[in-house]
C-alpha cells in the first residue's frame, strides 16, 4: 500500500478537464479568508508561531475548489520545498512493528540549513507521531498543511489507493486539522494536498465547503524508493524555475534517501540565486 501511496505522489490524476483548468485560474483571495474548520483556529487572537492570515485563492467558477501549482510571478527566483508525511489510516500495525514513516533527520537538516518549508501531513501520521507534529506545527520554519487524514483517494482510479465518497472525503479533511490541534501543532494552513495528487470536478466540488486552496505541484524530485540521492538532487536540480513548487517526502521508510538529497540541493539552488520560501508565500505573491 505504501508504494501506491508515495508512487502517486509524484503522479496526478492526468490532463484537467474544463472545470479543474478553470479553477486553476482562481485568484489570491483576501488573507485570512479560510474558515475556522479549515484552518484549525476559530476566530480567537493567533496564537505564537502561527503564520498571520495565511493567503488563499478564490474558489473557481461554480464554488469549485481552487488549485495552485506554481506562482504566477514567475521573475522571483524564490522555489517551495514541499514535504508529504504519508501514513495511511490502516498502517499502525506496521508502524507498530518498526516501520518508520518519520524522518526526523529530514526535519533536522531544514532547521539546520534554514530552509522554510510546507509539510503536507495526514492525520494519521500526527497521531502517530504527535511529539514530531507539534515540534514542526510550533517551528516558525515549518508550516503544517493538510494531506487528508487516511491518504485515501479523492478520486477513482488512483494508483490503487481505497476511494472515498464525497461525505468521507469532505470528513477526511476536518478529520486531518482535528489531529493538528490535537498533536499541539499551532502553525497549520487552509491549503491541501490531495493523496496521489488525484482529483477531478467532483473531488473539488466535495472539498470546497472546507475554504481550503489544493496545492499540487510542478517539480516532480522522485525521491519515492529513490536509492541515489545525487539523482534526486539532480531531477529537481533540473526542474526547478522561478516559482517552483517541489513535491518530496517526509516518509523514511519509503523515501530514504531525501534528507541526503536536500543536502545538495540547497547549496546548489542557493548558489544559483533561490530563495527558498513556503508554498504561502509563493501563494501571496
Amino acid at each position: 500500500m505504501l508504494g501506491a501511496v508515495l508512487a502517486g505522489c509524484g503522479g496526478g490524476a492526468g490532463a484537467p478537464d474544463a472545470g479543474r483548468e478553470a479553477a486553476r485560474m482562481g485568484t489570491p483571495a483576501a488573507a485570512g479568508s479560510a474558515s475556522p474548520s479549515a484552518s484549525g483556529s476559530p476566530a480567537a487572537a493567533p496564537q505564537a508561531g502561527a503564520p498571520a492570515k495565511p493567503p488563499t485563492m478564490a474558489p473557481g467558477p461554480n464554488g469549485l475548489t481552487p488549485v495552485f501549482e506554481r506562482a504566477k510571478q514567475q521573475t522571483d527566483k524564490t522555489v517551495a520545498l514541499t514535504f508529504d508525511a504519508d501514513m495511511t489510516s490502516d498502517q499502525g500495525p506496521r508502524a507498530e512493528g518498526g516501520e518508520h514513516f518519520d524522518n526526523p533527520a529530514l526535519i533536522s537538516t531544514l532547521r539546520t540549513l534554514k530552509v522554510p518549508s510546507t509539510i503536507f501531513m495526514t492525520g494519521r501520521w500526527a497521531e502517530e507521531y504527535p511529539d514530531q507534529a507539534k515540534s514542526i506545527g510550533t517551528d516558525p520554519n515549518f508550516e503544517i498543511a493538510n494531506h487528508s487524514y487516511s491518504h485515501h483517494a479523492f478520486t477513482s482510479p488512483c494508483y490503487g489507493l481505497p476511494a472515498l465518497d464525497a461525505a468521507a472525503a469532505r470528513a477526511d479533511v476536518d478529520r486531518a486539522f482535528a489531529a493538528f490541534r490535537q498533536a499541539g501543532a499551532v502553525n497549520t494552513v487552509p491549503y491541501f494536498r490531495f493523496p496521489g495528487g488525484c482529483y477531478d470536478d467532483q473531488a473539488l466540488r466535495a472539498v470546497s465547503t472546507a475554504k481550503v486552496t489544493a496545492v499540487q505541484w510542478d517539480v516532480v524530485s522522485g525521491d519515492a524508493f529513490a536509492k541515489d540521492p545525487a539523482a534526486v538532487a539532480e531531477q529537481v536540480l533540473a526542474g526547478v524555475k522561478p516559482g517552483s513548487v517541489v513535491v518530496m517526502h517526509c516518509t523514511r521508510s519509503a523515501a530514504p534517501v531525501t534528507e541526503e538529497a536536500v543536502q545538495r540541493i540547497v547549496p546548489e539552488l542557493r548558489k544559483r540565486g533561490y530563495r527558498f520560501v513556503k508554498v504561502s508565500e509563493l501563494i501571496g505573491k
